[in-house]
């Protein structure tokens, strides 16, 4: 396994911090369309010694999702994206498959441990929820049923996965969040084990493959780390957090104090073979960071690079 990281912002201090706490990877989000608007980033990547994990957010495929007009031109954006990424040498591709928005909360300052915020969501309080990838998008009710969905991904997967296959650029699926079965009127898939099953079954290939979010398949009640070694196969990409509670209602932990058997986790990634990156996801906010982005600032981070790094070293012996 290779620990991973987002950066954000993608600074020189916090590229310097993570090279320095050991981090070899980081994933970076959707850059432009052109190959220039990709080498700056990572040139600076790997002026620190660290190559890139993969590219996930910000990725055009509402069209795709939805099986509207539009779906054969983003489809036609995400080939293109394959062939820059097979020219700069990134090995996975993390989207997911949720209509109109993308990991959702009710509240992002919650109190864990001394004071630290940490995000929540309460399915009773849906009124308060924002999306955040984006927190200016309308959150609005619209029906969308589970089969068109289901239609939706086989027409993307047919289309990509041979360009995928040809170029060796893995396509990891990242789960619901939180995967109920419906949120506003609209259906979720990827909401539980058997949609994961069913998602590498759908277009059989080596390189249709999952990106196993932790905190997301706690979320759906699956038990870690057996689902770590069915699911094995197919993991391209591991998300590294924890939550307590319910999809209806929880609450996202420190990576050291939430529910799951961790070092287990991380035995299973060896013992399946797992060789991919693994990054930490949605730590904490700590003393300072309160004008940062929830879930995605720097000092929460490099707490759980030495968390998991011990892990990482302790499993392999």
């Amino acid at each position: 396994m290779k620990l991973a990281s987002v950066l954000t912002p993608l600074s020189e201090e916090n590229l310097a911090l993570a090279a320095q706490t050991g981090v070899e990877c980081v994933t970076i989000r959707y850059q432009g369309p052109t190959l220039e608007d990709w080498k700056p980033a990572v040139e600076r990547i790997r002026s620190y010694g660290m190559d890139i994990a993969a590219v996930e957010d910000a990725i055009a495929m509402e069209n795709i999702i939805r099986g509207t007009e539009g779906r054969d031109k983003e489809i036609e954006g995400i080939i293109s994206l394959l062939h820059m990424m097979k020219k700069l040498e990134i090995p996975v591709l993390c989207y997911n498959f949720m209509a109109g928005t993308d990991w959702v909360r009710t509240k992002t300052d919650v109190l864990d441990r001394a004071g630290a915020k940490v995000t929540q969501f309460n399915l009773n309080e849906i009124d308060l929820a924002v999306s955040l990838d984006d927190a200016s998008k309308p959150l609005k009710h619209e029906e969308l049923a589970a089969e068109a969905l289901w239609n939706n991904l086989k027409y993307f997967l047919e289309q990509v996965l041979p360009v995928a296959e040809e170029l060796e650029i893995d396509l990891a699926m990242h789960p619901d969040d939180p995967p109920l079965e419906v949120f506003l009127g609209r259906a979720r898939i990827m909401n539980s084990v058997d949609g994961f099953r069913r998602l590498v079954e759908l277009v059989p290939s080596a390189r249709n493959g999952i990106c196993f979010c932790q905190g997301s398949f706690v979320e759906m009640g699956a038990r870690i780390p057996e689902t770590i070694y069915e699911l094995g196969p197919h993991i391209r990409y591991v998300h590294f957090r924890d939550i307590r509670g319910t999809k209806e209602n929880f609450t996202e932990t420190f990576h050291d104090n939430g529910p799951t058997d961790m070092a287990a986790a991380v035995k299973a990634y060896y013992e399946v073979g797992f060789d991919g990156p693994i990054r930490p996801d949605h730590v904490p906010q700590l003393f300072g960071e309160e004008a940062g982005e929830p879930g995605y600032t720097q000092l929460g981070r490099l707490f759980a690079y030495g968390y998991m790094r011990g892990l990482m070293h302790a499993a392999q012996r």
